[in-house]
């Protein structure tokens, strides 16, 4: 099956994103289909965005759901084949959505493609056996980062329960490494292509008024992903095993800070610490940020 820009369609997800979303859409040629699932009841961001871009449909979730959720959503209201999932705060150079096209037409068959981040500090892939790559051409990896994964539809849809591409259970955080996984489990291939750089400025996607909520719901969120996932594809005992040290030493700086009166940081310890408890006894991932105030 080739794809192509009419084959293709943009999944982008946005909570508090009016600051970024503007040069995200612009970076994408115009003649490619683009859903805007947007976790709110924000009428007047729908509005904007659709009278704004003749090529951009906005879907409102009216809550909060997360990115997986979200990016369900998107998937299931693409008719293309395929879809591109992008963060916000990603802005694509002008012909990096052409080069993973081409790339993925030499292929015989892929479940996933991601471009590289041009931040060469931070590689957004990871590969356990790193012998023979060559570094210059497309290459094979076991997992990749979530802002920018180009996905084949009909290889997702085989090894995805009750046909949702992530794990709902996933707020934040490890549904993508989460997805990987089963496609490598499924002996599925992800690739990356070297040569295809997008920029990605990293927890930019919601507005800076409220970073000190999302910094506190984000370290929630890691210590119950972390769980979670490693309870799914390890088992209990393993994910108790590699977190409770991380746990008690929480608690402990919890207790620090609060002691020192630096309440903001102990707040971090607590939901970090929260957040493994959850899990560990098997409670949803259900913390939410408050971003009513500005």
């Amino acid at each position: 099956m080739s794809i192509s820009r009419q084959n293709l369609t943009v999944i982008i997800v946005t909570l508090k994103s009016e600051h970024i979303i503007d040069q995200c859409i612009q970076s994408i040629n115009d003649d490619i289909s683009i859903i805007v699932v947007e976790n709110s009841n924000n009428k007047n961001f729908k509005d904007y965005i659709e009278k704004k871009y003749r090529n951009v449909s906005c879907i409102l979730s009216n809550d909060n759901i997360g990115m997986g959720a979200g990016n369900n959503i998107g998937i299931e209201n693409a008719k293309s084949d395929f879809v591109l999932i992008l963060n916000p705060d990603v802005i694509l150079f002008k012909n990096n959505i052409d080069e993973l096209i081409n790339e993925a037409n030499n292929l015989i068959e892929f479940a996933i493609m991601s471009p590289i981040s041009d931040n060469v500090n931070f590689p957004n892939y990871s590969i356990k056996e790193k012998k023979n790559i060559n570094y210059e051409m497309i290459f094979e990896v076991d997992s990749i980062d979530g802002f920018c994964m180009l996905i084949n539809k009909k290889k997702i849809k085989l090894i995805s329960k009750d046909s949702k591409t992530f794990d709902e259970n996933f707020f934040m955080y490890l549904e993508n490494d989460d997805l990987c996984k089963r496609v490598k489990k499924n002996n599925e291939k992800i690739y990356v292509v070297p040569t295809c750089k997008v920029k990605h400025f990293g927890a930019k996607g919601v507005s800076e008024n409220y970073l000190k909520e999302v910094e506190l719901s984000r370290n929630w969120h890691w210590s119950w992903s972390k769980f979670y996932f490693s309870k799914k594809h390890d088992g209990y005992s393993y994910a108790l095993l590699r977190g409770f040290p991380k746990f008690l030493s929480s608690i402990i700086k919890c207790f620090f800070y609060y002691i020192v009166f630096k309440k903001y940081k102990s707040k971090i310890y607590y939901n970090r610490a929260f957040g493994f408890f959850n899990a560990m006894v098997g409670k949803p991932s259900w913390y939410r940020p408050n971003l009513d105030k500005e």
